[in-house]
């Protein structure tokens, strides 16, 4: 087990005649994660629709699997406009945690993200609907596939005091002048009316990632060694090309 987020994987594990990645987490790293999105190395996973093997009987991390997904779709309306499709906002979630992936600029297919949502968007509805039938700040019209959020100041300073832990610090970072030492508060008020809120709340999530990526792919050489991470690697790079080389769709477009 490797200390930080104690995730340890080991690349290319045969599974029910797949090849899969493996990792271990212990729960309170998880729920850690889950809720204060420290590295969202386990909790971008999360935001995507996942096989559960085996329903967890622990109540605080059944709560924090709830509060993560309500994490991420407060963050993707910060970063989307007034009005918005349900592909847009599956588009934003399932991109959080290739912010600032530096394997996004090297080594993955530029169409992963809206690969991830063509092909499940019927799960992300189901995985989401709920929290967004029950969110005050979005008039939700499933039947259209439409949704309109709050975009005055006052809207977006909830949304940002709703955010994890870890992110508001990010965002606190970027904004407040060294020196200063305002409260988290008062800097996200600011933030709140700045017209390119968005833009800061999209820096901070790249921060977390970045910084996450960069960990975990030297994690993934120690553990998984050096010849299976070079073979997991070259079948990722091929399917970069081929990303490269495939002319997106409209409804991934749009």
């Amino acid at each position: 087990m490797i200390t930080g987020l104690r995730y340890t994987t080991t690349h290319l594990v045969p599974v029910d005649e797949r090849i899969i990645k493996y990792g271990v987490i212990s729960t309170d790293s998880l729920i850690d994660d889950l809720m204060h999105w420290k590295t969202m190395y386990v909790a971008g996973r999360l935001h995507k629709p996942v096989k559960m093997l085996a329903q967890s009987e622990n109540g605080k991390l059944r709560a924090a699997l709830v509060a993560n997904l309500k994490s991420a779709v407060t963050a993707s309306f910060l970063m989307l406009p007034e009005s918005f499709s349900e592909e847009d906002l599956f588009l934003q979630i399932a991109g959080l945690s290739y912010a600032g992936d530096f394997r996004m600029v090297i080594g993955e297919d530029k169409s992963k993200v809206a690969n991830i949502v063509k092909d499940n968007i019927q799960h992300f509805r189901i995985l989401y609907s709920n929290i967004l039938r029950d969110c005050p700040q979005v008039v939700y019209k499933p039947q259209q596939g439409k949704l309109e959020v709050d975009k005055s100041p006052e809207g977006q300073f909830v949304q940002l005091m709703a955010l994890p832990r870890t992110l508001q610090q990010k965002i606190t970072k970027l904004v407040d002048p060294p020196g200063k030492n305002r409260d988290v508060e008062e800097i996200l008020l600011q933030v709140a009316q700045d017209p390119d809120c968005g833009a800061v709340v999209q820096q901070g999530i790249s921060s977390i990632v970045k910084s996450s990526s960069i960990t975990q792919s030297i994690k993934g050489i120690a553990t998984a060694g050096m010849w299976k991470t070079v073979s997991y690697s070259s079948k990722k790079l091929v399917k970069m090309w081929k990303g490269w080389w495939r002319k997106p769709s409209v409804s991934q477009m749009s």
